[in-house]
C-alpha cells in the first residue's frame, strides 16, 4: 500500500510538516512514514592544501583529528535525526495515528525521494522561505528539486502552523495537465467533502467559461461542492487575492508547465505561489 511520505529536518515548520503529513494520511487511509535524510556537504569544507607548510607527522595527527571529527558529527546527526523521528512519532500518535514508521538515510533528498518514489502516495515538505513579494526567484531548492524530480503529488507546508483544511482553491487553465489535475482530484478521498473553488485568472471569455463548466463537472460527478470563478489579473497576484478573499487553506495546481530552460528565463507561476502562498500548496502532475 502506497504511503504517505513526510520530508522532516527539524528546521523552521517541521512541526507543521508533521501534522499536514498526519492529516493527509487519515483522509487517504495510507500509511505514514517520516523520513530525516542526513545530508553531507563536501563544498563545505576548507578547500585550502596546507600539506607544504606542516611536517610529515602533524599532517597525519591533523588527518586522524579531522576524521574523529567528521565521525563525531555524523554520530551527532545520526542521533539528532533519530531524536526528531520520535518526536514525529509522538506527534502522529497524538493525532490518531498509532504506527508511522520512521526512515533515517544519508544521502541527498532528491535521490532518496527519487528511490522511494514507487512506494510513495504523497510527499509532504516544507518550505523554509517564504517571500513577501512577488518575485519569481529564491524558491527552496530541495522543494524545486524534488518535486521536478518526482512524479508522485508532493504538499508543501508554506507556513508554520497548522491548521486543517476546511476549504481548498484549484489554480486551473484549461491545460491538459490541468485537466489531468482534475481527474485526480475528483478520484481521490484527499479533498473529498471540502468545498472547492475551481478559478481561472484572466479574460472571462466563453472559451474559458466552457473550459470551467468541463472541470466543474467532472468534480460534481465525483461528489464535490464546486464553485467557479474566472479573476482578472496575472495569475500569481490573481490567485493569492481569491485564497485570501475565501479564506481558503489550501491551494491546488499543476506541477511545472515549462520546459527548466524557459523556467529560468520567465519564472513559473507555480514557483511563484510556492514562494509567496500564505497556505499549503499542493503540486499535482
Amino acid at each position: 500500500m502506497r504511503q504517505v511520505l513526510a520530508c522532516i529536518d527539524g528546521i523552521g515548520n517541521t512541526t507543521a510538516v508533521c501534522d499536514y503529513a498526519a492529516w493527509a494520511a487519515r483522509r487517504l487511509v495510507a500509511p505514514l512514514t517520516y523520513l530525516h535524510v542526513i545530508e553531507r556537504h563536501p563544498e563545505r569544507a576548507a578547500s585550502q592544501d596546507l600539506s607544504g607548510s606542516i611536517g610529515i607527522d602533524e599532517q597525519e595527527a591533523l588527518l586522524k583529528a579531522l576524521a574523529d571529527l567528521d565521525a563525531e558529527r555524523s554520530q551527532l546527526a545520526q542521533a539528532h535525526g533519530r531524536a526528531l523521528l520520535a518526536s514525529a512519532r509522538q506527534r502522529a500518535a497524538a493525532a490518531g495515528i498509532d504506527t508511522p514508521a520512521l526512515l533515517q538515510q544519508h544521502g541527498e533528498l532528491v535521490e532518496v525521494a527519487q528511490s522511494l518514489e514507487a512506494d510513495a502516495r504523497l510527499f509532504v515538505l516544507g518550505q523554509h522561505y517564504h517571500a513577501t513579494q512577488m518575485s519569481r526567484i529564491h524558491l527552496d531548492h530541495h522543494v524545486e528539486r524534488v518535486i521536478r524530480a518526482v512524479s508522485r503529488p508532493v504538499l508543501v507546508v508554506t507556513g508554520d502552523h497548522y491548521t486543517a483544511p476546511s476549504r481548498a482553491v484549484i489554480a486551473y487553465d484549461g491545460s491538459t495537465t490541468a485537466r489531468k489535475m482534475v481527474d485526480t482530484i475528483a478520484g481521490s478521498p484527499l479533498l473529498h467533502g471540502l468545498p472547492c473553488h475551481i478559478v481561472m485568472a484572466g479574460d472571462d471569455t466563453a472559451a474559458t467559461r466552457a473550459s470551467l463548466q468541463w472541470a466543474a463537472e467532472r468534480l460534481t460527478g465525483g461528489g464535490f461542492a464546486v464553485d467557479t470563478a474566472v479573476v482578472p489579473g496575472e495569475p500569481e497576484r490573481a490567485l493569492a487575492r481569491y485564497v485570501g478573499m475565501q479564506n481558503a487553506d489550501l491551494l491546488v495546481m499543476g506541477a511545472y508547465g515549462h520546459s527548466r530552460i524557459r523556467h529560468l528565463i520567465v519564472g513559473s507561476t507555480t514557483t511563484t505561489m510556492l514562494r509567496t502562498s500564505a497556505v499549503p500548496v499542493l503540486i499535482l502532475r
